[in-house]
């Protein structure tokens, strides 16, 4: 069985998407993009207002290999995991956010807090556990030190000291190997969801066109996460003055109200700066300033 060409109604572009741990967050850029998607709890075939789309729940460590099989269009899935399996597919865009935040996991190697393993060199000979096996194995033969490699079928924070002597784990924050008095000594990669598609699939003109489409609306959606829409009015006596103190995705829009004297200013800027500049452009002339939250920013 491979992805679906064309039925009835026209072509289909079969995606799969991530259940599990970055499903909700997926979910939610798919929605800010313009996709809603509705999936019970035990559901791996949701819905999606799209008829041109058909979603596929999977676990990430999988998507990869069903796009380069041809059995999924494309996928979203971590930069980690494509390389993991070694998937030959086409890395359409990077898609920077995860389960907690908009910034990269990584993949490190930890070792317990009380242990004398201050390095991986220290590890040679040692036990090593981890879900990534590939990933580690790659990791130890570039440095040519030999482990005793095993995988890990979850709760791998655990299994120091008196299973193994140190993981390879994903990790955000760090919090959860902290909880669990483990210690970071190395990372072994550096991973970011990416918006992945088949060879075969990418051939297909109609397909492709598909595939750039959310794209260009993914990029969008993920570029306004950090952005507002800045609306103020000001006098013209005090433009340059409010102009010079806005950055801005471009120049700001500047038009006359209907008061011959007073400008309407609209900008887009990062959200990050807003606390700062209100009370700047407030002291500076401007009034009924209005911060309004984006769902995509398409450069």
């Amino acid at each position: 069985m491979t992805a679906e060409s064309e039925n009835g109604n026209g072509s289909r572009l079969v995606l799969g998407l991530p259940k599990g741990s970055l499903q909700e967050a997926t979910f939610t850029m798919m929605r800010k993009a313009g996709f809603n998607i509705e999936a019970g709890s035990r559901s791996y075939i949701p819905s999606v207002d799209d008829q041109e789309l058909r979603i596929r729940l999977l676990r990430a460590q999988e998507i990869s290999r069903y796009v380069e099989s041809g059995h999924l269009d494309a996928g979203i899935t971590g930069y980690d995991w494509i390389t993991e399996n070694g998937s030959d597919v086409v890395d359409v865009t990077e898609l920077l956010y995860a389960k907690q935040g908009l910034k990269p996991v990584r993949w490190v190697l930890a070792v317990p807090d009380a242990s004398p393993y201050r390095c991986a060199a220290d590890l040679a000979g040692k036990r090593v556990a981890t879900e990534a096996v590939g990933l580690t194995r790659r990791y130890f033969a570039e440095r040519n030190i030999a482990v005793h490699l095993e995988f890990s079928w979850g709760a791998t924070e655990v299994k120091t000291p008196e299973l193994v002597d140190a993981i390879v784990e994903l990790t955000e924050t760090g919090s959860s190997l902290r909880a669990h008095n483990l210690r970071i000594i190395d990372t072994v990669l550096e991973s970011t969801t990416r918006l992945i598609a088949g060879h075969v699939a990418w051939k297909d003109a109609w397909k492709r066109r598909k595939i750039e489409q959310l794209k260009i609306l993914l990029q969008g959606a993920l570029a306004a996460e950090t952005r507002v829409l800045l609306k103020l009015n000001v006098a013209c006596k005090n433009l340059d003055a409010i102009i010079g103190l806005l950055p801005s995705l471009h120049a700001p829009t500047v038009n006359p109200l209907s008061a011959s004297d007073w400008i309407a200013v609209e900008t887009v800027i990062e959200e990050r700066l807003v606390r700062d500049l209100i009370p700047a452009l407030k002291n500076n002339g401007a009034e009924g300033i209005i911060e309004v939250p984006l769902n995509k920013v398409i450069p």
